[in-house]
């Protein structure tokens, strides 16, 4: 919807009611066609009793003319004071035609005050006035003197029209440009909104929902071996209880939108081999009947906080689907540092499966499409290698920037 500009004032309606710097020069004009037509009306017809009245006609149209601004806040006042400046140069054109000059400024008066319909009809009947005024000084007809002002009105109006139209038009652009831009600026935080609340879902399922799962498995072995193995069974409920307190930690770490506080402050490039093995450990304990080995190639450098937390994220989360779909006996994960990157590779020996078939038909849960959007989100790449009684290659590649080996850190491999 269009908005009318902050300098229309109350009761002006016309099509140049936004031009508020046209009134002095409208009044300096006027000033100067007054002061012209009556010095020639003097000098041709004398200072008689006429001629007085002229005069004082022509300073009271000045004088009223400057008064447009004195009730500004009244929205009758406009059509008031416009009505009483046609009325003023319609009594002086008829005494003295030269005056008829002066219905410039005033038919401008009238542009800015009157509706566009009802200044038509006002521009009319002046021009209407003046033509029939300048026929008593003339002899004879003159039709340039009837076609001429009627012509100059007729294309000043429609010229100021086409104006007022094409100002109007931009105005409600410009209009539907801000409400575009807040509807834009509305759909991006709503985008924003999602993309974080998917983030946390992810990060919650890879975290705190994997931690979860591990305690179920943990005091489900711990019930059972309760009785025949009590020791065994401490053991598992002991793990478990880590693993809640890792959780604990995780979602702290989750809502305060940090990296683990043991990969945040790594300085030696040893922080992320050693959180895969801590995430290893507790997945083997979970999984009794499965080997997990961790090993790293290459010389372990230090890489981006966040980078490492989404490795580590990423390896539980395919740890997980191991346990729950592989039906596996041994995984491997695989860290290996390049020049340029940073891969993590998690492979079992299960019984594979079909990606294409997987990822059309939307199954598996959130586990791999969730380490494919985090490794997207930090600009990195995470693709899955697999076929039917195969096993499974999880792949996790993140480019760093070219790491600094940090002394005595040669390349390991565990086996749990």
């Amino acid at each position: 919807m269009s908005v009318l500009p902050a300098s229309r004032r109350p009761g002006e309606h016309g099509i140049l009611a936004p031009a508020s710097r046209l009134d002095r020069w409208l009044l300096v004009v006027l000033v100067v066609l007054l002061a012209a037509c009556a010095a020639r009306y003097v000098d041709r017809h004398g200072l008689g009793t006429t001629g007085v009245a002229i005069l004082a006609g022509a300073a009271v149209l000045g004088l009223a003319y400057a008064t447009r601004g004195l009730l500004a806040d009244r929205s009758w006042w406009p059509t008031a004071w416009v009505s009483g400046m046609v009325v003023l140069w319609g009594a002086l054109t008829a005494l003295a035609p030269s005056f008829a000059w002066c219905a410039v400024p005033v038919a401008f008066a009238v542009l800015q005050v009157l509706p566009f319909a009802w200044a038509v009809g006002t521009v009319v009947l002046m021009t209407v006035h003046l033509t029939l005024a300048w026929q008593r000084i003339i002899s004879g007809f003159d039709p340039v003197q009837v076609a001429g002002p009627i012509g100059i009105a007729l294309v000043t109006v429609l010229a100021y029209r086409a104006l007022d139209n094409e100002s109007r038009a931009r105005q409600d652009l410009v209009d539907r440009l801000v409400e575009a831009q807040a509807e834009l600026a509305e759909e991006q935080h709503r985008t924003g909104a999602l993309a974080e609340r998917t983030r946390l879902s992810r990060e919650i399922h890879d975290s705190v929902g994997q931690g979860l799962s591990s305690i179920n498995l943990l005091l489900q072995a711990a019930e059972q071996a309760w009785d025949s193995q009590p020791a065994t069974a401490r053991g598992h409920v002991r793990t478990a209880a880590a693993t809640a307190r890792d959780g604990l930690d995780e979602v702290r770490r989750v809502v305060r939108d940090l990296a683990p506080a043991d990969l945040a402050g790594d300085v030696t490039g040893t922080a992320l081999p050693d959180a895969l093995r801590r995430a290893a450990d507790q997945w083997a304990q979970a999984a009794p009947g499965m080997r997990v080995e961790v090993r790293v190639d290459g010389a372990p450098a230090v890489v981006p906080p966040d980078v490492a937390a989404a490795l580590v994220r990423s390896a539980r989360g395919a740890l997980a689907n191991v346990r729950e779909h592989a039906q596996a006996q041994r995984v491997a994960l695989t860290l290996t540092y390049h020049l340029d990157e940073v891969v993590l590779d998690v492979r079992d020996d299960g019984r594979g499966f079909e990606p294409a078939h997987v990822r059309a038909s939307g199954t598996r849960g959130r586990g791999l499409a969730g380490i494919r959007d985090r490794a997207r989100a930090l600009g990195g790449r995470a693709d899955v290698e697999s076929a039917p009684g195969e096993g499974t290659t999880v792949s996790i590649r993140f480019p760093v920037p070219a790491p600094t080996a940090p002394p005595h850190a040669p390349p390991q491999k565990e086996i749990r």
